[in-house]
């Protein structure tokens, strides 16, 4: 009768520090899981890239041209058909894009940006929104065409 016992309260204990672990484990996972909202350097990089492979308004005699082919439109000075200047679409449709992508806010983990197109080191265009902070994160993306070293950078003050 008394070893009974014993084999009771054992399976009770064992029953009590599994539940405890299970409880640790979950309390773990709560007070560790914090809000993925800071910007990491791979996101900058990818927007980058991504922003340049878009498809813009602008069309030349081939069609409509990505964003890195309007870059060099605008450093050529080219216009789009229609008569519009690829350097007006060029503002127009990036600014849209960085607006977009990049909240910028006290609330926001981005506080401030400054996105900068540059073809043989002259300034193409360039966007700054925000508060520049001592923190910041970056990107940058480089081409060349017809001997023209062009880049784009981003810097994401946090």
């Amino acid at each position: 009768m008394n070893k009974k016992a014993q084999d009771e309260m054992v399976g009770f204990a064992v029953i009590v520090i599994i539940i405890g672990v299970i409880i640790l484990i979950a309390v773990g996972f709560l007070v560790n899981t914090r809000e993925e909202t800071a910007v990491e350097d791979y996101e900058i990089e990818s927007f980058i890239e991504s922003s340049l492979q878009y498809t813009t308004d602008c069309q030349n005699s081939l069609g409509f041209i990505s964003m890195k082919e309007l870059i060099i439109e605008c450093w050529n000075k080219d216009l789009c058909i229609g008569g519009n200047s690829s350097c007006d679409v060029l503002n127009k449709t990036l600014g849209k894009m960085i607006k977009k992508s990049w909240t910028v806010g006290q609330q926001s983990p981005v506080k401030g940006y400054e996105f900068t197109v540059r073809a043989d080191n002259a300034s193409v265009i360039g966007f700054s929104e925000g508060n520049k902070t001592a923190n910041y994160k970056s990107g940058m993306q480089s081409f060349a065409r017809s001997g023209v070293e062009y880049s784009t950078s981003l810097n994401l003050y946090t």
